[in-house]
């Protein structure tokens, strides 16, 4: 076996009910590391944290290959299995699907998330047959690969309001059927739902939590397999910066830095 496939067992083995896999996401290879060392056990990208670092807004505007190169750096960083948020895949087509997958593979991921959410000016959602369709060729891809991906299935009925619990079960199962792993909603932190989420859901579930959100501990009581803090952390980082930068051009005082981690902590982790 290749220690990729050894990593994407590791990693597969990782979404247990109610032990739930904890992802601080990162963004480069630095906050990677940070994560890492840490004590992780597996590192997920985000791709808003991604985009923005790259100089593009979220939301399927970043390329492939910058998304892709932007995977490798992460995944030679760490020794930790590495997933990747593909968003919807970087493509308008399955085919254009696998490929992705192929890449995201190849640059050393063994998981990935791929979204329903739909960016044209119709419905916000993808139509099921055509995500189960995109789902499938991300599947087929990593088995020709020979890689055992876990390929987490996002869901956005909650995120933008297109449907509730029985929506994302209808999807869901369908998604499954199709080849997902595990299934992803993100805006679904209330307690009722989620519980009801992880008892039809056919797939360990995965959430995003922050602040307001329910424990690692309250979500792992309620049968959680994978918890996320998806661009929250990058967010964060961004806001220091505006903090110092509205300090340092107003007042000229520095306190927004205080509490930094050191240069030499830093930079050590990069050695």
């Amino acid at each position: 076996m290749s220690e990729q496939n050894t990593r994407a067992e590791l990693f597969r083995s990782l979404h247990v009910p109610g032990t739930p896999l904890v992802l601080v996401n990162a963004w480069d290879a630095a906050s990677a590391r940070i994560v890492a060392a840490a004590g992780a056990r597996a590192v997920a990208t985000t791709s808003a944290g991604v985009s923005w670092s790259l100089g593009a807004p979220d939301g399927d505007t970043l390329g492939r290959d910058a998304a892709v190169d932007l995977v490798r750096r992460v995944a030679a960083s760490v020794s930790q299995p590495v997933s990747a948020d593909v968003e919807s895949g970087y493509g308008a087509t399955p085919a254009e699907v696998a490929e992705t997958i192929r890449a995201v593979i190849a640059a050393g991921a063994v998981g990935v998330n791929v979204e329903d959410a739909a960016r044209d000016a119709g419905a916000p959602l993808r139509d099921v047959t055509d995500q189960c369709a995109r789902i499938a060729a991300a599947r087929a891809a990593a088995d020709a690969a020979g890689v055992p991906l876990f390929l987490n299935a996002r869901i956005d009925t909650f995120l933008t309001g297109a449907g509730g619990v029985d929506e994302t079960v209808t999807r869901a199962t369908a998604y499954v059927a199709a080849g997902a792993d595990g299934v992803f909603v993100p805006g679904a932190v209330d307690p009722a739902a989620v519980r009801t989420l992880v008892e039809r859901v056919p797939a360990p579930l995965n959430v995003m939590a922050g602040p307001g959100a329910p424990t690692v501990s309250e979500l792992a009581a309620l049968g959680v397999a994978r918890v996320s803090l998806g661009s929250a952390v990058a967010e964060a980082a961004y806001t220091v910066a505006r903090r110092a930068a509205d300090e340092a051009f107003g007042a000229g005082t520095y306190r927004a830095l205080a509490d930094a981690m050191d240069y030499g902590t830093l930079n050590a982790l990069m050695g």
